[in-house]
């Protein structure tokens, strides 16, 4: 009886060893490149937690999510590029407006999740409503890169990313997400203009999934809420990811548009989701490539 109590001291004195060296053998990024967001303690309830991804294209290439399952759900993913370029500064500081308050208000009101795609500029522009939307269970952050700047030769005439930074970038906005107190970043990310190719896709591989959108708002510069509307509503599929825009300042019609297009997909029987949960049924979490594409560079404006 001695021995077997002694040898359940020694086998808990080991468990609690073990416990404490995983403790301290987190993450840590090579030198010189900041991580990607921590990943969760390897416990069962944690890992089903965690966000689906989706597993790498040919030759490992960043995974292309565009939209959910046609056939499972009449689900709809309203995201929303919290836009602001690098050397925006100056116009912030003169009091342009960058952020959309009232736009996160009315989500909150409506009962609406929602995926925010940031940019590591506009989270440090912004680090208080950053962190709000990022504690918000009903919102989710996504990556949308630091500066904003293209990552293919041509896109919209936005300055381009070099292939050896373009990883550099995006992981620059997720320190960004981190500075500002957003605790839950998900591993995805959004391409500015949508534009991207297989070098951007093997620049950014690996750990994250790329998501385009199937529905174009049409909302960027657009001062009629009503053609906005319009336009979402007769886009919107089962498993439709809609683009629009959380930027005051180049959106400003998106607000008002949301009060028309969601009541109005409620009553044809969307349900509204975040990304999350539309990758997570198309099989991420199992490594299912759902609803993915890697071919092709692809312009069109976020």
């Amino acid at each position: 009886m001695i021995t077997l109590v002694r040898r359940c001291a020694a086998l808990c004195a080991l468990g609690a060893l073990t416990t404490v060296l995983a403790g301290c053998s987190g993450d840590t990024a090579a030198p010189g490149r900041p991580a990607l967001p921590a990943k969760p303690p390897a416990t069962a309830s944690a890992t089903a937690s965690a966000p689906p991804t989706l597993t790498p294209g040919p030759s490992g290439l960043t995974p292309v999510f565009m939209n959910g399952s046609r056939a499972h759900g009449r689900t709809v993913a309203l995201t929303f590029d919290a836009d602001m370029t690098a050397d925006q500064g100056p116009r912030a500081a003169a009091g342009e407006r960058f952020d959309n308050p009232a736009l996160v208000a009315t989500l909150r009101r409506l009962d609406v999740p929602a995926t925010f795609f940031m940019t590591g500029r506009w989270a440090e522009e912004y680090p208080a409503q950053a962190k709000d939307i990022g504690k918000d269970p009903l919102f989710e952050v996504a990556n949308h890169s630091y500066s904003h700047h293209a990552f293919t030769g041509s896109c919209y005439g936005l300055p381009t990313v070099p292939a050896p930074r373009m990883r550099t970038d995006m992981e620059r906005a997720f320190d960004a997400f981190r500075k500002a107190g957003v605790e839950r970043a998900v591993p995805y990310f959004r391409f500015p203009g949508g534009c991207y190719d297989r070098q951007a896709l093997r620049a950014l591989a690996p750990g994250v999934t790329a998501v385009q959108w199937d529905v174009v708002s049409g909302d960027a510069f657009a001062t009629d809420s009503g053609a906005v509307a319009r336009q979402v509503l007769d886009g919107v599929r089962p498993g439709s990811v809609v683009v629009m825009h959380c930027t005051h300042s180049a959106a400003p019609a998106t607000e008002r548009a949301l009060r028309t297009i969601v009541p109005k997909l409620r009553e044809r029987g969307f349900r509204f989701v975040r990304v999350s949960e539309q990758i997570g049924a198309a099989g991420g979490a199992a490594g299912a490539t759902g609803a993915a594409a890697t071919a092709g560079p692809v312009e069109t404006r976020s």
